[in-house]
């Protein structure tokens, strides 16, 4: 057993925190009245897991989903407890949204948490959740409120950071000149807020399903917490579809603009080449040498056709120029 994976084992008594337990000792302070236990687990091993199932009696098919990561956000029921997976983000040093998952198993008298690859724990939760022991004597629902709470209100910090970023990047798609690493940065913003999402969302039915059928796990005066969750979590939801779409609009706009400055370019050339396609003619015309051409024994026949030919190319330069092309 490497318990190196255990961040901390408490039984809470009457909401307050008595005292660290041994895992083997588990099942018997379950049957206390008045207490529950908060395990918290870091990425633990399958052989712990199976001592966990025992003391908890907990189901296989929830262990079996708790050691792999990956999982997406849900709530389920096996038999006395529910468990319930989370996703967690955060920004990294780039300001690139990072994820990991917390699984919960949540039951009458106990709260397990599991952490996959979160790089921040829950200590700073726990020792918020303690100073409220009125809340604490309901139970294991309001310690797991607010790990839930801490988890949502990271989504909302991530979208409030990324909120001047897009900003930004929005004001830089707006130019005529074809940036691809802008562009390959926008698109990997938006996938990410598509992820961040599609963890927020799952959040809200989660809530729901709490408040309406677990009402052993969730008593009623725990129940506005969840709703004040929920719309946090609404918001998240919001904000990141709002957020996408002024990303693609920024996109279009860009695409769009470069198109136009190509068309410009494109409608030049064609009237440049309009403009010389006149002295064009005319001097392959006369390097054909023939005896019979117009004008060529003539003595002003060469300026002629010179002035001739310039004033043609500055007639249609004018005409070019005021209508744009040029």
């Amino acid at each position: 057993m490497n318990s190196s994976k255990v961040i901390n084992c408490v039984v809470y008594r009457h909401g307050k925190r008595q005292e660290h337990v041994d895992i083997a000792e588990i099942s018997e302070v379950l049957k206390e009245e008045k207490s529950f236990v908060w395990l918290g687990l870091n990425q633990p091993e399958p052989d712990f897991m199976q001592t966990l199932q025992q003391e908890f009696d907990l189901h296989e098919l929830a262990i079996e989903d708790a050691l792999v990561a990956h999982q997406r956000p849900k709530i389920e029921q096996y038999g006395e407890s529910v468990f319930i997976v989370a996703k967690t983000a955060h920004l990294n040093d780039r300001q690139r949204i990072c994820f990991g998952e917390t699984h919960f198993f949540l039951g009458k008298n106990f709260l397990i948490t599991v952490r996959h690859g979160s790089a921040e724990g829950y200590a700073a939760i726990r020792a918020k959740a303690e100073k409220n022991q009125a809340m604490l004597c309901e139970g294991p629902g309001y310690a797991f409120y607010c790990l839930l709470d801490f988890i949502v209100d990271q989504y909302a910090n991530i979208t409030e950071a990324l909120s001047e970023r897009i900003g930004d990047l929005e004001q830089g798609m707006f130019t005529t000149r074809f940036d691809s690493q802008a562009l390959q940065g926008v698109y990997r913003l938006r996938r990410e807020l598509l992820a961040l999402r599609n963890a927020a969302m799952p959040v809200t039915e989660i809530c729901a399903q709490l408040m309406r059928f677990h009402e052993d796990f969730i008593p009623k005066n725990l129940r506005a917490y969840l709703r004040d969750v929920q719309d946090h979590a609404h918001h998240v939801v919001v904000d990141t579809e709002d957020m996408r779409e002024m990303l693609t609009s920024a996109m279009q706009v860009n695409l769009a603009l470069v198109s136009v400055q190509q068309s410009e370019v494109n409608k030049k050339l064609a009237g440049w080449g309009a403009v010389l396609i006149v002295p064009t003619i005319v001097f392959s015309m006369y390097g054909m040498n023939f005896s019979d051409m117009p004008e060529l024994k003539s003595h002003f026949g060469y300026p002629a056709v010179l002035v001739a030919t310039f004033t043609i190319c500055g007639i249609m330069w004018a005409r070019f120029k005021k209508a744009g092309w040029l």
